[in-house]
């Protein structure tokens, strides 16, 4: 079974129970961007996520539309989401990022999409095996695909952490580096002062004596 993604004219094909995208996209001032993804059945499960790595304040509006302009997902100014719901219609969903708000600030947007068929696939069997070993290795290989998951998305978690951590650094080195050239100039402004209102002094003192 294919489950079509398609951004802007591009299509990617997966053929497998679960289909999933990751991407990163830059979205310009006064830009909205969409994204679509098709179900083939009733009941599939569809996951997304996504984290505003750098731009801004982070922020970034969001909505998920269904078939027939129903709007399943919505949000404004949000960092990060992670949502998983059951797809009720089968038919297209758009997902799309909005960045009206901001009139000069870029936002880089990493995102997810994933559809999945709980419906689990018969692993097959050779003749003459044990029943209760391929069912043991069906499990073992469902919670190591739950677990991989779960690392994934930590990893995802942490690239955020980094990501933001890492321009806040740079932001406050940018306010240290104006605050220090404030500070000189006006170390130099105050000496330049001084030097003046000495000199008056001195130049009156004179001017009386004489």
């Amino acid at each position: 079974m294919q489950l079509p993604l398609i951004a802007y004219g591009l299509v990617a094909c997966f053929v497998a129970q679960v289909s999933a995208t990751a991407l990163t996209y830059k979205l310009t001032p006064n830009e909205k961007a969409c994204f679509y993804t098709a179900t083939k059945a009733k009941g599939e499960k569809i996951a997304f996520y996504f984290a505003v790595q750098a731009g801004g304040s982070f922020d970034v509006d969001y909505e998920v539309t269904g078939p027939g302009g129903k709007v399943m997902l919505e949000g404004e100014k949000e960092r990060q989401g992670d949502f998983v719901f059951t797809a009720q219609d089968i038919g297209e969903y758009k997902f799309c990022f909005n960045n009206e708000m901001s009139t000069f600030a870029d936002k880089t947007v990493d995102f997810e999409i994933a559809v999945e068929n709980e419906a689990r696939v018969d692993l097959p069997a050779k003749q003459g095996s044990d029943p209760l070993l391929t069912s043991a290795l069906e499990e073992s290989l469902f919670k190591l695909s739950g677990q991989l998951s779960t690392i994934t998305r930590n990893q995802k978690y942490f690239r955020t952490r980094e990501n933001r951590n890492f321009s806040t650094v740079r932001s406050t080195e940018s306010r240290i580096f104006n605050f220090s050239l404030i500070q000189c100039g006006l170390i130099v402004c105050m000496g330049a002062l001084q030097v003046f209102i000495v000199r008056f002094f001195f130049q009156g003192a004179r001017k009386g004596y004489v």
